[in-house]
């Protein structure tokens, strides 16, 4: 006798994501290979306690590691994606935005918000990998522009949390120009000397560590994390050079001075507070 399956089978789970967190009372640790548990995965801040691998983050969850349980004051959250190019590739691009937004809960892949670090005050906005990779579109650049802008107004550092695969190829060159147009925001912020800190977790690439992530008067890093522009794989294909070991992770990147600090995610809060006491101080 022949069975037959009335569904098809889920396709497998990326273990950095946060939906894999979810799937089941046990996963396998990217970095020692081990059998976790997730739930004492989820109560270490989705770090495993056996080797230290960083697992990826949710915004909301990075959020309130930030600026504690009540994740501060929410800003900019009336900006909406459109679709000016009418771009459509295996799938149309309005389609993408709507299931991204039915997964993430929010309209673009970036949060951001107005609280306390510890005691000080502080504008924050968190890149989201879980919709549509982080990538940096119209929304994203404009809602860090308005937070640079108001961090400006207000003499308040601004904190920006990088997760992204880069530039957001749906929307072409008006992604590509967020890049510049970010920028000039931040530069105007240094020269008012009002402090701003990068903060870049796994992973930072493309258009995004090519423009605001790089521009931190201190910029700070996750373990392991993947910062760079091209893949390690693009690199030695073009190169057709066998890369360093660690090439483009938080450690190496910091050795070669492109990264001031690793930082622990449980350490993350406190630290930052302290980089900002300081700058205030200078």
């Amino acid at each position: 006798m022949w069975f037959r399956k009335d569904k098809a089978p889920r396709a497998p789970r990326d273990p950095k994501t946060t939906s894999s967190l979810g799937e089941g009372l046990f996963l396998k640790c990217d970095g020692c290979r081990e059998a976790l548990y997730v739930k004492e995965v989820e109560r270490n801040l989705r770090v495993c306690p056996k080797c230290g691998f960083h697992f990826r983050l949710p915004a909301v969850e990075r959020l309130r590691l930030l600026l504690g349980e009540g994740g501060g004051q929410p800003l900019f959250t009336e900006i909406r994606p459109t679709d000016p190019l009418k771009f459509k590739d295996s799938k149309r691009y309005r389609d993408r935005l709507k299931d991204s937004e039915a997964k993430t809960g929010r309209p673009d892949a970036i949060l951001a918000a107005k609280g306390l670090i510890d005691d000080v005050p502080a504008i924050v906005a968190i890149l989201d990998y879980a919709f549509m990779g982080g990538s940096m579109g119209s929304v994203v650049g404009e809602v860090l522009t308005r937070a640079a802008e108001q961090a400006l107004v207000e003499r308040t550092p601004l904190v920006i949390v990088s997760a992204s695969g880069g530039a957001r190829m749906q929307e072409g060159i008006l992604s590509l120009m967020q890049m510049g147009k970010v920028s000039a925001a931040l530069a105007r912020l240094g020269a008012a000397r009002v402090p701003y800190v990068a903060i870049l977790t796994d992973p930072t690439t493309g258009g995004v560590t090519a423009s605001f992530a790089m521009l931190g008067d201190v910029t700070l890093a996750e373990p392991k994390a993947l910062i760079g522009f091209a893949g390690p794989r693009v690199i030695e294909q073009t190169i057709r050079q066998t890369l360093p070991e660690g090439f483009q992770r938080a450690e190496f990147l910091q050795e070669h001075g492109f990264v001031d600090l690793v930082v622990p995610r449980a350490e993350m809060r406190a630290t930052v507070a302290r980089v900002l006491r300081l700058l205030h101080a200078a």
